[in-house]
């Protein structure tokens, strides 16, 4: 389902609709139908009523685009570290090698699961100390962002036990400790600098993609640029816009929940589109434990529908997938 919308003497651009699940709804049956329904078709959908209130992601906003209005030599003194934590700046991220002439003219900031480094988990490749602007700088900025980390945590286990349902598992099947009892869970807050993105000349917000691992959460501000392609191998690709909703996040599946139901799930190709006005987001990926092993889920293979994928260790997948989009840290000392 899509709508059209005119912009000026171009062609229409199509807007999607998608599908919306009520986390307080009372009536489950109708959650897990919908949401499977989305799974199915795009991968993609809103969640609403999910418990964190407007009051509370209206400030994580507010925090978000004070530090990304901070100089650029102060945000340099956390650039990302080799465990994912701190400053990416702009063309950090090379998403699209095949057509982006640069990387993402984006700039965010990883905050993971905080293992100290005298902690033996710490050696895990995902795990380590977070990283966090002097707090003379952005007072209170740590505290609003541990906050938020902690309840999006809830959320998606709130999700996952849907997805399970839909998948025709028991509903606690992702939400064990051996699945989502010590997660990579890593929250990244995205600003779009105003440039207009042209994908005639290789130029993109953030180049097509899809997200590496189980689930994504993502809140945004009004601005439109988020976009989705349902046929990853239509020619030409069709594009439609997601449209932001204040209160709700965009939801969408990863390529590991993709793989471990077999390709029964989508995982859907993504991009951002820069309009001239700068956007605001904020993505919380949500994996497995770095030991969970990923492999072809009970309910999802059959004689007629064998595994198309061999098991694989989370951490293993997510190091490869990270690693091959990533500018090499090295390259900021020259």
């Amino acid at each position: 389902m899509e709508n059209q919308k005119q912009t000026g003497p171009e062609a229409p651009i199509k807007v999607s609709t998608l599908n919306c699940i009520n986390l307080s709804n009372p009536d489950i049956h109708q959650s897990v139908s919908l949401l499977k329904q989305a799974c199915l078709d795009c991968g993609f959908f809103y969640v609403v009523n999910h418990g964190i209130s407007q009051e509370f992601m209206d400030e994580v906003f507010v925090q978000s685009k004070k530090f990304f209005d901070l100089p650029l030599d102060e945000k340099m003194k956390i650039l990302r570290s080799e465990k994912h934590r701190g400053y990416t700046p702009l063309l950090d991220e090379h998403l699209d090698l095949e057509n982006q002439v640069h990387g993402d003219y984006k700039e965010g900031y990883y905050i993971g699961v905080n293992v100290p480094e005298n902690d033996p988990e710490s050696e895990k490749p995902f795990n380590g100390r977070n990283v966090w602007p002097e707090s003379g700088v952005l007072p209170g900025w740590r505290e609003t962002m541990e906050k938020f980390h902690h309840e999006a945590l809830e959320v998606v286990k709130e999700v996952a036990r849907i997805i399970a349902l839909a998948l025709d598992l028991e509903v606690d099947f992702f939400d064990k400790p051996d699945i989502l009892g010590k997660p990579i869970a890593i929250l990244r807050l995205l600003h779009y600098e105003g440039k207009i993105s042209d994908p005639s000349k290789g130029i993109y917000g953030a180049g097509a993609h899809s997200d590496f691992g189980f689930v994504t959460l993502l809140a945004t501000d009004d601005v439109m640029g988020l976009q989705i392609c349902r046929d990853k191998d239509a020619k030409p690709q069709i594009w439609e816009y997601v449209t932001p909703i204040k209160g709700a996040f965009i939801v969408n599946l990863g390529d590991m929940l993709e793989r471990w139901s077999n390709c029964i799930f989508k995982s859907t190709l993504h991009r951002v589109l820069g309009n001239g006005q700068d956007r605001y987001s904020i993505a919380y990926f949500v994996e497995p434990n770095h030991d969970c092993l990923v492999e072809c889920l009970p309910t999802c293979k059959s004689e007629n529908n064998p595994p198309k994928f061999p098991p694989i260790r989370c951490s293993t997948y997510l190091s490869q997938r990270y690693k091959d989009t990533h500018a090499d840290l090295n390259a900021y000392n020259k």
